[in-house]
């Protein structure tokens, strides 16, 4: 799975590489909502399965939209990780951690309201690896989508939950953060 994640080394705006590696048009396309009556199928139950162990492969990851694996769906996850007391953001959970809340599946989301109070925050995406920016987010999120059991909900948010609502949705409509961002600059870990 490593391969799924493989980093862009300059930003564009015109970027098209993908996770997978090489030119990926579908993150810049429109991604198709999943029929309601498809959400438990083993098809989607099999895109879900992908998603999640690229997420995992990925201790800095925070949350993966399907187009990032070349799916053209309105879908993404959240990794439960974020939720955890030892998380820390920009660098996972330590290394030994072997119980994680479960990921937050959400397919054909729709943001319902964004607070008009918004802040800079810094963020980086897995399909531009090692770009990071910061990027003028609302600091709260109200969204609606089904989860893995086709089940339509509503889930609001503030923090880092709500930025990842907002990037997440964005790159089902193939937009990435560095369209946005400012400040871009190139962090490879050590």
């Amino acid at each position: 799975m490593q391969k799924i994640l493989q980093a862009v080394q300059k930003p564009a705006r015109n970027a098209t590489h993908s996770v997978a590696g090489g030119k990926n048009k579908i993150l810049r396309q429109n991604s198709q909502e999943v029929p309601v009556r498809e959400i438990t199928t083993p098809k989607i139950k099999k895109i879900l399965k992908e998603m999640s162990i690229a997420l995992k492969s990925q201790n800095d990851g925070v949350a993966l939209a399907a187009p990032q694996i070349r799916y053209s769906l309105q879908i993404f996850i959240v990794s439960g990780k974020i939720f955890d007391k030892d998380f820390i953001r920009g660098k996972g959970l330590p290394v030994n951690k072997k119980e994680i809340p479960k990921d937050l599946i959400f397919i054909n989301p729709k943001i319902l309201k964004l607070s008009r109070e918004k802040e800079w925050v810094p963020e980086g995406c897995l399909s531009i690896r090692w770009l990071y920016g910061n990027v003028y987010r609302s600091k709260k999120a109200t969204i609606t989508a089904y989860n893995e059991n086709g089940k339509k909900f509503i889930r609001g948010a503030s923090g880092l939950l709500a930025q990842i609502f907002q990037h997440e949705t964005e790159h089902l409509s193939g937009i990435l953060f560095i369209d946005h961002a400012k400040d871009i600059k190139e962090e490879i870990p050590k």
